[in-house]
């Protein structure tokens, strides 16, 4: 039996991160009174910390644009082309020496 992914609103999360600031409360106390997992509240924290504001930060519900996973497609690709050039310059050069 699969359990469904929760999914929060940009709102949810500026709040639950609110809530921990002013209330003085620890973190995993206000995780436990909302429900969720402590974790999840460490890593939305962590990534308002890197971001400028919640706008950017907290984009949407996980579903990717059609961009964005053009973008995560062509990295993962080049990736795999960079390995493989990375492969074949080895080879090469274990071939150049051992012919020597």
């Amino acid at each position: 039996m699969s359990r469904k992914r929760r999914q929060f609103t940009r709102e949810f999360k500026v709040e639950a991160l609110r809530r921990v600031e002013e209330s003085g409360k620890q973190l995993t106390q206000v995780a436990r009174e909302l429900g969720i997992r402590p974790d999840l509240l460490y890593r939305w924290k962590r990534r308002l910390a890197k971001g400028a504001n919640a706008d950017e930060v907290f984009t949407g519900n996980g579903v990717a644009s059609p961009e964005a996973e053009e973008i995560r497609r062509l990295r993962r690709r080049l990736e795999e082309v960079e390995q493989e050039r990375d492969f074949l310059k080895k080879a090469a050069a274990y071939f150049a020496q051992e012919s020597q």
